[in-house]
């Protein structure tokens, strides 16, 4: 078994190494060109179709054809990219990779909003309703009706490392997440928390992605403004310092920082490597996932629908990412040698004792626990597109019957499947965003 888990990590550094990170940058960066950088110089109009996209509202009108309101897409977006990547994977980034790597996560942010733009527009100009009235829709979709039939198993591929790695990234490794912070906090045996999650994940997920985007609009705000509102505490103590904290971070993105402390020290390369990596890995631009949600949304703008999902990753890195990394940085406890979610809570527990633990630990579990939600969603349609309407039951008793042996196992091997079939996912979305960008451009320009 040792062979294969080593054949699996070689495999695992390949598709998350340089060539993976220039592809989905490069490709953002030709979009936002393409697109004459409208993602950032339309981002108040699409906080305000935000809002009036918000439930009981439709953007154009009654006519709008979907299943749920393009604030609900959002949500369910959100809900499966807002999780353990906003509060470990920065913390990782800034250990592996030092202060410059928030410069270069928010520069991939930025140009992430090109590609999930693009996902949003592609997945409603080119989604099918099925016999149920249900809206299917993402890169299976727009590679079958945007592509045509020579490009089918490009959309297979797709489907299918989407559903292998649902279980894996969306559910049993979030599972576990929860369980240990949960364990590691309070105390709680992994065994309860993976029945009370399977309970609580039946309750949403048989009722389908609309009772999905019902939760989700209802506990990702809140959630959200909570961990911020906490974040901002962190940082409003140490205000007088953030002009210095943004100067650390700008300047160790173009020059090495030195070891000091229990902080290793760190290159330019890993600076922007791993602020890459992670800023992808939060916000899940160009890996195709989002468009799957964005497609159910009640609209019949393409573009007005790519506006409010680039939004998403505005959302998670630009804010909720930068509030998890300034924490860290302005108290100081990047150079303390702790890793990961601990060095969270540490950077917490640095303003409000014992309580800043409290704080992240809940964030985490409500994270992971919406993200179980959200990636049922990208499961489920690419299990449709593989298997037909029939399977959607199986796979739902499946994947609530995933939680609690993911709650309670050892995922070692099964994070780094997932993790690779995950970075699987973008090769077919990114080829088909590249062939199909006349048709984004032209329709943005249309819409002009």
């Amino acid at each position: 078994m040792q062979w294969l888990s080593d054949l699996l990590a070689n495999l695992n550094a390949l598709v998350w190494g340089k060539p993976m990170l220039i592809a989905i940058f490069g490709t953002g960066i030709f979009l936002m060109f393409g697109l004459r950088f409208m993602p950032v110089l339309k981002l108040a109009s699409a906080f305000k179709l935000l809002w009036r996209g918000r439930e009981g509202q439709n953007v154009e009108g009654a006519d709008s054809k979907g299943e749920i309101s393009p604030f609900n897409a959002l949500m369910t977006s959100l809900s499966a990219t807002i999780g353990t990547g906003n509060i470990t994977g920065v913390a990782t980034a800034i250990v592996i990779g030092g202060p410059g790597a928030l410069f270069w996560m928010w520069l991939t942010a930025i140009i992430g909003m090109a590609t999930k733009y693009a996902e949003a527009v592609c997945a409603v100009h080119y989604r099918e309703v099925d016999q149920e009235g249900n809206y299917l829709g993402g890169p299976m979709y727009y590679i079958k009706n945007g592509l045509g039939k020579n490009w089918l198993w490009l959309g297979f591929l797709f489907a299918l490392f989407g559903a292998l790695a649902s279980f894996g990234i969306g559910n049993t490794v979030q599972a576990h997440s929860v369980a240990s912070a949960l364990e590691a906090q309070f105390h709680i045996p992994t065994w309860l928390t993976g029945l009370v999650l399977l309970l609580l994940t039946a309750a949403v997920v048989l009722g389908g992605i609309k009772r999905i985007a019902l939760v989700a609009g209802k506990l990702v705000p809140i959630m959200a403004f909570a961990y911020l509102g906490a974040g901002l505490v962190v940082l409003g103590s140490h205000f007088s310092q953030i002009p210095e904290a943004l100067a650390l971070i700008v300047n160790s993105a173009f020059n090495p920082v030195a070891a000091t402390g229990g902080f290793a020290g760190a290159t330019i390369m890993l600076a922007v490597q791993w602020g890459v990596a992670r800023g992808i890995f939060s916000n899940e631009a160009g890996l195709g996932s989002a468009p799957i949600a964005h497609a159910a949304a009640r609209t019949n703008d393409p573009v007005k629908q790519g506006m409010i999902a680039m939004l998403g990753t505005f959302i998670d890195t630009i804010l909720v990412c930068s509030v998890t990394g300034l924490a860290i940085v302005l108290t100081g406890v990047w150079s303390s040698g702790a890793e990961g979610t601990a060095l969270t809570i540490a950077a917490f527990d640095h303003v409000m004792p014992e309580a800043g633990g409290m704080i992240v630990s809940i964030a985490q579990a409500i994270f992971a626990f919406t993200t179980i939600l959200g990636w049922s969603v990208y499961g489920e349609r690419c299990v449709t597109y593989l298997f037909g309407h029939r399977s959607i039951i199986a796979f739902r008793i499946l994947w609530i019957i995933a939680v609690p042996i993911g709650a309670t196992g050892d995922l070692k091997f099964i994070w780094l499947l997932a993790d690779t079939l995950n970075a699987l996912m973008a090769l077919p979305n990114l080829l088909a965003l590249l062939l199909l960008s006349p048709v984004i451009f032209k329709l943005t320009k249309n819409a002009r």
